[in-house]
């Protein structure tokens, strides 16, 4: 239901709604809330699709969907029964005093259409309860399957009824299971997704492509973590002719609109990366063997092929095409490194091909991070690795440390999408805002806190870098990037250009990840599109552009969620071994509830801590573990003491990329 209103609010075309669809188009289009002009619905402009949100005894907010519009209030004796979390269509009340507000006119359904609740006791009584709001569920236990404590269930929202038994809390195998169940999310394809994928031949035959560009020849190599399987990218360099050539697995090829394949894609969006295994937008046979970009077979690849300026680093041309390559090699980051340290050497004479081009295209990257600097942001950030056993209980965790190997491949990839972001004026791009002046006020209260004012420069470059240059004179680099981190509004997908902030590029996209991303398989249709002048799937594509980027841009953040909210799932089952323990954290909001991350031999885990007066932004102190509750993955502790400068452990850290 979400899909349609967000359609709806940017204008839904005749042939693009679906049938189970149209009766709520017709009726609401009835009602005079949608109008209907050559061949699009879309609300009447004193209606609103959104979901009612902050609930007080006054009433509520309407946050309104796929528009960055201001909310409207809505009173309680015009919610008509709406409830916080509830998708709404609401009328705009005009003449109203005040700020804009609205009444509730239909109540579509659940925002969150899933839910997760659990068997537990309340005052000597079992109950089935919601785990994020700790509400009852509304279900009677001799309703249920399984009425043990602990037991788990999901919940369909929008029926009122229960959509699966997920198993007991006492399992540590149940986190996965919980976390995919709130966004119903789930590892296996349908069988008709499934057989359309074993369609498809095992391996490429080339003859079949006389019009693809043949670069078999160019010694491409695939450069990635020791765990992938999925490849989406392969860079060659000439350092001759300062050429680049980016190829990108062509899986438009393969996965065509409309299909049971790209239906199953659009739902998922992205592919979900946990710690022992992943969860692919696309089926294996596809995203694991066929498109992806596998050492010493042929394989079909989208490529733009780059000439960077060698004296002022700037891409001077580029050109895009369909192509076949043939990749001499699949190195990891590891070994890449290995080999920047003479520690990693040539093994055949294909190896020696890619190895030998690697030192140059290094200094050119180097070159190139270096003027993107001049615009950009460096901000040190830090991507939790966490490793578990075949029980799924916590073996280790760990800050990754960015490498060069991980620095070439980021450039190499970041001129691909820029290059990408150049060739349409409207599509898929990637946007990310500067951050709004009471963001930036809010960044300056904090900083002072822990003793560093500032003086607003002639930029906000000029600004974030003076900040940068005085927290490293102070010792606090990664404790103020931080605070800038969370200063920052949060990229998205956009069918409009507006630069990237963090990046400090005029235009950007993404291309490079169609294995794993639905918005660079879009991308590639478009390019497509426009290059053979295919107006009808053009058409489809920016018919639908605005809907679209508005759906990726929440399925990327379901998709972060899920990965957030099952390492919290393993912090609490660690912490409930550890009850009664002591750990060294550090303090990471002041704010009540007062909140701290661990950094010890298990680093990552976020605690409550009961309040102690004079703790500042920052400390690194001593925690004692008090309680770790498996429903809600929230963990309490007390504070023991501070731990002297000489004292403390700081985190591992590396240069990222802001929101790329």
């Amino acid at each position: 239901m979400k899909s349609l209103l967000i359609r709806l609010t940017h204008g839904l075309y005749d042939q693009d709604i679906a049938p189970d669809e149209r009766e709520s188009v017709n009726e609401w289009l009835t009602r005079k809330l949608l109008i209907h002009e050559e061949g699009k619905y879309q609300f009447s402009s004193q209606y609103r699709a959104g979901i009612v949100s902050l609930a007080s005894e006054s009433g509520a907010y309407l946050q309104t969907l796929g528009e960055s519009i201001r909310d409207h209030f809505i009173e309680t004796a015009n919610l008509m029964g709406a409830k916080s979390g509830d998708l709404v269509i609401a009328q705009r009340l005009l003449g109203k005093r005040g700020g804009p507000q609205a009444k509730v006119v239909v109540i579509a359904g659940r925002s969150e259409t899933y839910s997760v609740a659990v068997i537990s006791s309340k005052n000597g009584h079992l109950g089935l309860y919601d785990i994020r709001t700790d509400h009852p569920a509304g279900f009677a236990l001799t309703d249920l399957v399984e009425s043990a404590e602990g037991s788990l269930y999901q919940i369909n929202n929008q029926s009122g009824t229960i959509a699966a038994y997920l198993g007991n809390l006492s399992d540590p195998k149940v986190d996965e299971k919980i976390v995919l169940a709130l966004y119903n999310k789930h590892d296996a394809f349908e069988e008709d997704v499934l057989e359309m994928a074993r369609e498809f031949p095992k391996e490429v035959d080339a003859s079949l492509y006389p019009n693809r560009r043949d670069l078999r020849h160019l010694p491409f190599c695939t450069i990635d973590p020791v765990t992938a399987k999925d490849f989406d990218d392969a860079i060659c360099y000439i350092p001759e002719t300062s050429t680049l050539y980016v190829a990108i697995a062509d899986v438009s090829e393969y996965v065509h609109p409309f299909g049971a394949i790209d239906a199953e894609a659009i739902y998922r969006s992205f592919s979900i990366y946990l710690p022992h295994r992943s969860i692919p937008m696309l089926p294996r046979e596809l995203s694991e063997t066929l498109c992806s970009l596998q050492p010493l077979v042929d394989r079909l690849a989208y490529t733009f092929e780059m000439h960077i300026d060698p004296v002022t680093y700037e891409m001077d041309s580029h050109t895009h095409y369909e192509s076949i390559i043939h990749s001499h090699r699949r190195f990891t980051y590891e070994q890449i490194d290995a080999f920047f340290e003479g520690n990693h050497h040539a093994e055949n004479e294909k190896e020696a091909l890619v190895l030998a081009y690697i030192p140059a295209l290094n200094g050119l990257t180097q070159k190139l991070r270096s003027e993107r600097m001049k615009k950009g942001y460096n901000f040190r950030s830090s991507e939790l690795e966490m490793r578990i056993d075949e029980d799924q209980n916590i073996v280790s965790t760990e800050f990754a440390v960015e490498t060069p190997s991980h620095a070439l491949i980021e450039d190499c990839m970041l001129l691909a999408n820029k290059a990408a972001a150049s060739l349409y004026e409207r599509g898929v791009f990637r946007i990310h805002e500067s951050p709004s002046p009471l963001k930036l006020q809010s960044l300056y209260t904090e900083l002072a806190s822990i003793g560093i004012f500032v003086e607003s420069q002639g930029t906000i470059k000029e600004t974030i870098t003076a900040i940068q240059a005085e927290a490293e004179r102070r010792d606090l680099i990664s404790e103020v990037d931080t605070l800038i981190i969370r200063a920052q509004m949060q990229a998205r997908y956009a069918p409009y250009n507006i630069g990237h902030f963090g990046l400090g590029f005029d235009r950007y996209t993404h291309f490079t990840s169609p294995i794993r991303r639905y918005s660079d398989l879009i991308v590639h249709r478009l390019l497509k599109a426009i290059a053979a002048g295919d107006t009808e799937e053009g058409s489809y594509v920016l018919r639908n552009i605005e809907s679209l980027c508005t759906s990726i841009s929440e399925k990327e953040r379901e998709a972060s969620d899920i990965e957030t909210r099952f390492h919290e799932r393993k912090f609490a089952r660690w912490a409930a071994t550890v009850i009664g323990q002591e750990f060294k954290a550090r303090i990471m909001r002041t704010e009540e509830p007062v909140m701290a991350e661990i950094h010890d031999e298990i680093t990552g885990a976020k605690v409550s801590v009961n309040s102690q007066f004079g703790l500042m932004l920052f400390d690194d102190i001593i925690v004692k573990i008090e309680t770790a509750n498996l429903a809600t993955a929230k963990i309490t502790a007390s504070f023991v003491r501070r731990i002297e400068k000489d004292d403390v452990v700081h985190t591992s850290e590396h240069s990222g990329t802001l929101y790329e």
